[in-house]
């Protein structure tokens, strides 16, 4: 057993999104709920598309930091259904931000968009995700957003 860690590209997810559902202020933040209506999945071991069973439940912070927690699935071209459960954060300078919440085009480079996440499934084609731990970096656009899931291996 190695003490090291490798990061493998596992894949792409082209996240479609529904207009904010603003809840106001909770305990925490303000909250707001993004419904994930489809999308695409692109990857070397994995293809697919993104099914309209998810949302985003953010709640963003009193430094202007979102709180990410996503919870989707995505069907492969081979039939299999895998779980996202997706938990991360959004943060960089103020003018940046509402560039990114006005939905105009941000260079991901210029914020952090940081996710951890777990996969799941049932199908046995699949069930080694089932172990496996993924990061993600992404980017948000005006009506989607894009993760880059990376293995930790």
């Amino acid at each position: 057993m190695t003490n090291s860690i490798e990061l493998k590209h596992f894949c792409d997810l082209f996240v479609e999104l529904s207009p904010i559902h603003e809840l106001g202020m909770g305990r925490n933040g303000k909250r707001r709920i993004i419904p994930i209506i489809g999308g695409t999945v692109v990857g070397e071991r994995v293809n697919g598309k993104i099914l309209n069973v998810g949302a985003d439940w953010q709640t963003i912070l009193a430094d202007g930091t979102a709180e990410l927690v996503a919870r989707y699935a995505f069907e492969t071209d081979d039939g299999a259904i895998i779980e996202i459960d997706n938990f991360g954060f959004r943060h960089g300078p103020p003018e940046v931000l509402a560039a990114v919440a006005r939905g105009e085009e941000v260079d991901p480079a210029d914020y952090y968009m940081r996710t951890q996440a777990r996969l799941e499934t049932g199908d046995a084609r699949y069930a080694w995700v089932n172990n496996k731990l993924f990061v993600g970096t992404g980017g948000r656009q005006k009506d989607s957003v894009k993760i880059s899931l990376f293995e930790i291996c």
